[in-house]
C-alpha cells in the first residue's frame, strides 16, 4: 500500500509540473500581443517574430547547457567535483536521464519547467528593444541571458546549496532578483549601446511618446502574463513527499509553505500594484504594469506575507514605476515597454522587501542555516544587477563595434516590417493617426 501511495504521489506531482508549462506558455503569448501592440504598425510583424525566436531558441539552448549550468555552479563560477557529477548525472543531454527514456517520471516536467522560467527572461528583455535591434544579434543576447546569466543566479540564490543561500541567507522564492532582476538590467545593459529610436529624444533632451498602435492589445497582453504567473509561481514549489521528506508543500529552499499562501498574497499583490499605479498616474497602461509590478514585488517573499502586507508591498511596486521610468529615460534610455523599470526597480524593492521584513526566518530547513538578513538580500542585489547587466552591456558593446546590434538607419525609418518580413500585419488597413507612422 506504501509503495502504491508513493507511486500516485510521483504521478500527481508530474501532472502538478506538467500543468505549469501551459499555463507559463500562456505569459509568451501575452508578452507577444503585449510587445506587437506597443510596437508602432511599420514593426508589428518584427516584434512578433522576435519574441516568437526568443521562446523557440531557449528550448534546446536550456536543454544542452543551461539545465547543465544550474547543477554546476552553485558554488561559484568553478565546479567542484561533486556538483559537477551531479549535472553530469541530471543534466547530460546523451545521459540516461535527459536521453530518449528517462531516469524517472518528473525530470522532464521539472526540466520544462525551468525551460519556461530561461524563456520568460528573454521575453522581459524582448520588449525593451523593439523597433531598432537585429534579429540575429537579438538571438545570441537572448540565449546568453536565458541559457546561462540567469541560469547562473539561479544556481546561486535559487538552490538550496547556493553560496548566496548557504553564505548569506538569500531568499527569493519568486525570483524577483534571479528571473527578474536579472533580464530587466540585461536589458539596461544593452540598451546603452543599442541607442533610443529615431525621434525618441529632441535635441534639447526632452523625450517624445513613440506609442504603439494598439494599446487594447497591449493590456489585454499583460492581463495575459498575470494569468500565466500563477503557473510561474505554481512552479516554484516543492510538492509534498516527492521533493520534500515531511510530507508538506516546501520552497526551492526547502522551508515549509502552502498553496493557500500562494492564492492570498498573489492576489493582494496584483490588486495592491494595480491600485499603486492608478493614485499616481491614472494611465491605464502604468496600471496593468502596476498588476505585474505588484506580483513581482511580493515575490521573492510569497511564502512569507501576511495578505495585508503583502497589499502594501504591490502597492510601493506600483507607485514607484513611473518614477524609475522618468529616471531611466531622464538617462537618455529608450526602453519601449519600460522593462528596466517593471522587472529590473521593483525586482530590487521585491527582494530587498524580504531582508526588511522577514529578517531572522530561516534561509533553510536547517535550523543551523543562515538566517535571513538585509544585508544578505542586499549582496544577492547587487550580484543579480551585475549578472545581468554585466554580460548585456559586454556582449551589446561587442556587437555594437562590429556594426551589427541595430538595423541601418534606413530600415528604421522604413520600417523592419516592409524591409524584413515577407507579410503585413493589416492588409487591409486599420484607423491610424499619422503621428503613430513617425
Amino acid at each position: 500500500m506504501e509503495e502504491q501511495l508513493a507511486a500516485a504521489g510521483v504521478i500527481i506531482a508530474e501532472v502538478y509540473y506538467y500543468l505549469t508549462i501551459p499555463l507559463m506558455v500562456i505569459i509568451h503569448a501575452g508578452f507577444l500581443a503585449y510587445e506587437m501592440g506597443a510596437t508602432r504598425m511599420k514593426n508589428v510583424l518584427s516584434s512578433g517574430i522576435k519574441n516568437i525566436l526568443a521562446f523557440a531558441f531557449m528550448v534546446p539552448t536550456f536543454y544542452f547547457f543551461g539545465w547543465f549550468t544550474y547543477w554546476a555552479f552553485p558554488n561559484g563560477l568553478i565546479p567542484n567535483a561533486e556538483n559537477l557529477a551531479v549535472a553530469m548525472e541530471y543534466a547530460n543531454p546523451v545521459g540516461q536521464v535527459m536521453g530518449p527514456h528517462l531516469g524517472d517520471h518528473a525530470t522532464g516536467v521539472f526540466w520544462a519547467a525551468f525551460t519556461m522560467f530561461a524563456a520568460t527572461t528573454a521575453s522581459i528583455f524582448s520588449g525593451s528593444v523593439i523597433e531598432r535591434i537585429r534579429i540575429g544579434s537579438f538571438i545570441v543576447l537572448a540565449i546568453i541571458l536565458g541559457s546561462f546569466a540567469w541560469v547562473v543566479g539561479a544556481a546561486w540564490g535559487w538552490h538550496a546549496g547556493g553560496w548566496l543561500v548557504t553564505d548569506w541567507g538569500y531568499h527569493d522564492f519568486g525570483a524577483a532578483g534571479v528571473v527578474h532582476m536579472i533580464a530587466g538590467f540585461f536589458a539596461l545593459g544593452v540598451l546603452i549601446n543599442l541607442g533610443p529610436r529615431i525621434g525618441k529624444f529632441n535635441a534639447d533632451g526632452s523625450a517624445n511618446d513613440l506609442a504603439g498602435h494598439n494599446m487594447p492589445m497591449t493590456l489585454v497582453g499583460l492581463m495575459l502574463i498575470i494569468v500565466g504567473f500563477f503557473g510561474f509561481l505554481m512552479a516554484c514549489l516543492l510538492y509534498p513527499g516527492v521533493w520534500t521528506t515531511n510530507g508538506e508543500w516546501g520552497t526551492i529552499y526547502g522551508t515549509p509553505t502552502t498553496l493557500s499562501s500562494l492564492g492570498f498574497n498573489i492576489l493582494m499583490g496584483f490588486s495592491g500594484g494595480i491600485i499603486g499605479a492608478w493614485v499616481f498616474t491614472r494611465d491605464p497602461f502604468w496600471m496593468m504594469s502596476g498588476a505585474l509590478a505588484g506580483i513581482i514585488a511580493c515575490a521573492s517573499g510569497l511564502d512569507f506575507w501576511w495578505p495585508p502586507l503583502a497589499f502594501l508591498i504591490g502597492f510601493i511596486g506600483g507607485a514607484i514605476l513611473k518614477p524609475s521610468a522618468r529616471f531611466f529615460e531622464n538617462l537618455g534610455i529608450d526602453d519601449a515597454v519600460g522593462a528596466v523599470t517593471v522587472h529590473g526597480t521593483v525586482g530590487i524593492w521585491g527582494v530587498l522587501s524580504v531582508g526588511i521584513f522577514a529578517s531572522g526566518y530561516g534561509s533553510l530547513a536547517d535550523a543551523g542555516s543562515v538566517p535571513i538578513s538585509f544585508i544578505g538580500q542586499l549582496v544577492g542585489v547587487g550580484v543579480m544587477f551585475a549578472l545581468g547587466f554585466v554580460p548585456g552591456y559586454v556582449i551589446s558593446l561587442l556587437f555594437r563595434i562590429f556594426g551589427v546590434l541595430r538595423v541601418p538607419h534606413h530600415v528604421e525609418v522604413a520600417g523592419l516590417d516592409p524591409v524584413k518580413v515577407p507579410g503585413m500585419a493589416y492588409p487591409e488597413g486599420i484607423p491610424v493617426s499619422p503621428a503613430s507612422q513617425q
